[in-house]
């Protein structure tokens, strides 16, 4: 027996990416999903391919900055299974990038709406049906970014850490409905939004972002996945309002000296004094 079996899941961004290898996994652990994107073919691939292995799936076309479209993804959900478990608001983008000064004001508003106020969306049409259900789990995909900079990424850093505190603040609202309400702040992950464009894509870009952590391999969409599957299933049921750091290590530091420049080298040993002692 699956860890969600007999929960009906609703995946937004579920075309590709963290949403894809969780809209998978909730399946393949016995949950019906319905798996959101505006990306209709690879979102229906994935359907085809959750119902190849037996398990239960429909695709909703959504654009989650729509909060009509977000309430009829929801409903679509009941009216399809008869109930509402999990939410994993996932959909997202980079957004707006570059100095603070050249960001402009629609790039700004785009950004916050698909990484913020979706999440809004997504949490406040969840809490009914997830009532009558007699509680549920909401997750949605944050980053680490949303907790510390991240140079030139004035809008993501500032819309993550929003989607944390947003965490929080409906966390404690809502824990008396037995509704969970956590966030997952991912590392550097290699999925299309990361290595699309790059030449030589993920082949190139994985040797060379699984060396800036501790855990020195590229993260994947599968991380995510068992995180969020942890966060959905019965076995988090003591969680809410955290933010899960899946990330290898990142925040934790660099894995490697300044002094040497390099990741198998070890460094100088001993004690360094004030900088005036040293030649």
């Amino acid at each position: 027996m699956g860890k969600l079996e007999g929960k009906v899941a609703v995946v937004t961004g579920a075309a590709s990416g963290l949403g894809r290898a969780s809209a998978l996994r909730f399946a393949k652990e016995g949950a019906a999903v319905v798996a959101a994107d505006l990306n209709s073919h690879g979102a229906e691939l994935v359907v085809a391919e959750i119902a190849a292995a037996g398990g239960r799936a429909v695709y909703q076309r959504s654009d989650v900055t729509s909060e009509s479209e977000v309430k009829a993804l929801i409903e679509r959900a009941v009216r399809e299974y008869g109930r509402l478990d999990i939410t994993y608001n996932n959909a997202g983008v980079i957004g707006a990038m570059g100095s603070i000064d050249s960001t402009s004001e629609a790039d700004w508003d785009k950004t916050f709406a698909i990484l913020t106020k979706a999440v809004f969306f997504g949490i406040k049409h969840s809490v009914q049906p997830m009532r009558k259900s007699g509680g549920g789990s909401i997750i949605s995909t944050a980053s680490i970014a949303g907790m510390s900079g991240s140079f030139r990424l004035h809008a993501y850093s500032a819309a993550k850490a929003a989607v944390i505190n947003l965490t929080r603040t409906a966390a404690l609202e809502l824990g008396r409905d037995k509704i969970r309400v956590n966030c997952i702040c991912p590392g550097i992950i290699s999925t299309p939004l990361v290595h699309g464009g790059i030449p030589g894509g993920k082949e190139a870009i994985d040797p060379l972002i699984g060396k800036a952590q501790a855990i020195q391999r590229a993260g994947q969409a599968e991380d995510i996945a068992n995180m969020a599957l942890f966060l959905a299933s019965d076995e988090a049921s003591w969680v809410t309002g955290a933010a899960m750091v899946v990330d290898g290590g990142f925040t934790a530091g660099q894995p490697f000296s300044l002094a040497t420049g390099g990741l198998d080298q070890p460094g100088p040993a001993g004690y360094s004094g004030p900088s005036f002692e040293r030649g």
